[in-house]
This record gives C-alpha cells, sequence and structure tokens, in this order.
C-alpha cells in the first residue's frame, strides 16, 4: 500500500513490520528520518542483522537474493537495507525486486529508499512492493507547509517560536529542510525551553561567541586539532552541559559515516544538503583525512560519552570528549584514542 510520513510514524508502533518498504523522494531529510525511525524500529524488534546495498551504476543485482537468502547464525532476523539513490533500478533491478516481492524470505524486512522521485519512476516493480508492503512517496514540502513544520520540529526540540520568528527561519532556509532542521537544532541547543520572538531570534544569530559548539564541530572538521581542543577546555570552564553539545557532533558524524558507508561519496555528500553549502568543504577534507570505519568509530566513542555522561558508565565523560575531539580532527592518529 501507499501512505503518508504521519501514517508510517502510526504503523512503525505495530508489533511487526511489513515483509518490504519503499521510502522515496527529493526532500532528503523527510526520507532519511523516516529510514532512521524504520531502522530503529527493526532494532526494537529484533532485526539486528543489517546488510547494507548500495544499487549504484553496474549493482549486482543477485545479491539482494543472495542477501535475502543468508541469514548469521547470530541473528534470527535480518534488515536489508537497499541504497537506490536514482530510484530507478534498471530492468535488472526492477526483476529483481518484483521476484523477491513475489516469495519475500521469513524474518527479513527489505528496506529501499531513493533520493530522486517522481510519477515517472513507478512501474511493475513499485507495484510488487505495494502489493507485499508499504511504499511512502515523500514529496516537498509546500511553501505554505514550511512554517507548521518548522513550528513542530522546533516543539519537538523543546523550543517555541512565534510566528514572525518562524517567518524569519522560513525566510532564511528558502525551502531547505536540511538548512531548517540545522537551524532548530541550533536554537534549540542555546535557548531550549524559551519561546523566541522576532527580536530574541535575531539577537540570537548576531551574537556568534555563544555558537561555540559549532566552532568546536568546524575546527575538528577541518583537522585544527588545537584550537577544537581548546574550545572544549574553554567550554568546560563555563560550565556548558555536555549532553546537549554532544548532540550536534553526533549530527556531523553520523553525516560523516553515512558518506564513508557509500559507494559513491561524493554524491552521497551531495544528498546530505549540507547547509550552508560552504560547509561541504569541511566534511571533504575530514573525509580524505579518515580511513575506512574511522567515523563509524567515532560515533562509538560518542555513545560512550553520552553513556558516561548520564551516568550509565564509569569514567570522566569529558576526558572521553576530548579523546573524540582529538579523533575527528587527527583520523590518522585515532588508533591509540579510540
Amino acid at each position: 500500500m501507499a501512505t503518508s510520513l504521519p501514517a508510517l510514524r502510526k504503523h512503525l508502533s505495530a508489533a511487526e513490520l511489513a515483509p518490504v518498504y519503499l521510502v522515496a523522494g527529493a526532500e532528503h531529510l523527510l526520507v532519511i528520518e523516516a529510514a532512521d525511525a524504520l531502522r530503529a524500529r527493526a532494532r526494537e524488534l529484533g532485526y539486528v542483522e543489517r546488510d547494507v546495498l548500495d544499487a549504484e551504476a553496474n549493482f549486482d543485482w543477485r545479491r539482494l537474493g543472495d542477501a535475502g537468502q543468508s541469514l548469521s547464525l547470530f541473528a534470527s532476523r535480518k534488515l536489508i537495507d537497499l541504497r537506490l539513490p536514482s530510484g530507478r533500478p534498471g530492468k535488472d533491478g526492477a526483476e529483481a525486486l518484483a521476484a523477491y516481492c513475489a516469495a519475500p524470505p521469513p524474518d527479513t524486512v527489505l528496506l529501499v529508499t531513493a533520493n530522486d522521485w517522481s510519477k515517472k519512476h513507478e512501474g511493475a516493480w513499485t507495484a510488487a512492493i505495494e502489493r507485499t508492503g508499504v511504499f511512502v512517496p515523500v514529496w516537498p514540502l509546500r511553501r505554505e507547509e514550511l512554517p507548521d513544520w518548522i513550528a513542530a520540529r522546533a516543539a519537538t526540540r523543546g523550543l517555541t517560536l512565534t510566528a514572525d520568528a518562524i517567518t524569519l527561519v522560513a525566510d532564511r532556509v528558502e525551502g531547505n529542510l536540511l538548512a531548517a532542521a540545522q537551524e532548530i537544532d541550533k536554537l534549540a541547543l542555546l535557548h531550549g525551553g524559551r519561546t523566541l520572538d522576532l527580536a530574541a531570534l535575531e539577537a540570537s544569530v548576531a551574537d556568534d561567541a555563544r555558537y561555540d559548539v559549532f566552532r568546536l564541530a568546524d575546527a575538528a572538521l577541518v583537522g585544527d586539532a588545537p584550537r577544537a581542543l581548546h574550545i572544549v577546555a574553554g567550554l568546560q570552564a563555563e560550565g556548558e552541559e555536555l549532553i546537549p553539545m554532544l548532540g550536534w557532533i553526533l549530527t556531523q558524524l553520523r553525516v560523516l559515516a553515512r558518506v564513508d558507508a557509500s559507494a559513491s561519496p561524493e554524491r552521497a555528500l551531495a544528498a546530505e544538503n549540507i547547509w550552508p553549502k560552504a560547509r561541504a568543504g569541511l566534511f571533504q577534507r575530514a573525509l580524505r583525512n579518515g580511513v575506512r570505519g574511522h567515523w563509524q568509530r567515532c560515533l562509538v566513542q560518542a555513545g560512550l560519552v553520552d553513556r558516561i555522561a548520564k551516568g550509565r558508565a564509569d569514567g570522566d565523560a569529558w576526558r572521553e570528549f576530548e579523546r573524540l575531539i582529538a579523533a575527528i580532527a587527527a583520523p590518522r592518529r585515532a588508533a591509540g584514542l579510540l
């Protein structure tokens, strides 16, 4: 069946998942977050094994059938994560997907994501997915829908924006949802629990001195370890809370990990729609400096910092945070840090 994003969120609260999902659209943030929600629900339901297939040009579609037939001895359920950036599987891919849907393997969920979509992409293979599972077309928000989306997202971050403040954010991001999400995350980090009107929002944007955590991320990405660690020391001395800052660092690391795992890093980075666009160069530099798998190890370290900060593990959270920032800034010297 075809469904909407709100309906998908309701569907994911059920006790079981469908055999196949297709989440497709050019609104990359919404596609990413919908797919992340599905992956998280799959983990909760015991789909602990995961195969990631990047269906770029010349992809061997026999790998889809092989993934459906193989299950680890240590896992009872599997998620097959098939990335189809163009939304066009070609003749072989369409046949492979239709064949998979005709007899989906037990204890396996197939998630297909596409970052380009229109009615022209639909065909027999999408009809097969609709018959067997769930199709979620993600259409761009209309201009008049953006203010409500901004208000709702801000509310989930503990932030209230007045109507004129929402208008300012909407005008600034010009319809770019990734940019809007990053702007809201910044505001929530600095002003969570408050109501921001137009004057307060403009003052916040002008107060560059309070954006140290964002300068910290940029210093680490560019490889300036001394400056990054100096900022960490300053933030600690000022009594900043570690967990909110860690959220922004995690956002950057997840981008790096996704791009690093892609078969086509340049296309994957472009699909992230980094805002402002000039920051994409920071990610490119960090990826050039890193080795394969480094950013996933950084995510593991970030998880350790989070657990210590929340009292769920022993250790010095700030010390481990310093190790994380040093590893981001100097990937090739990170062996002794992570």
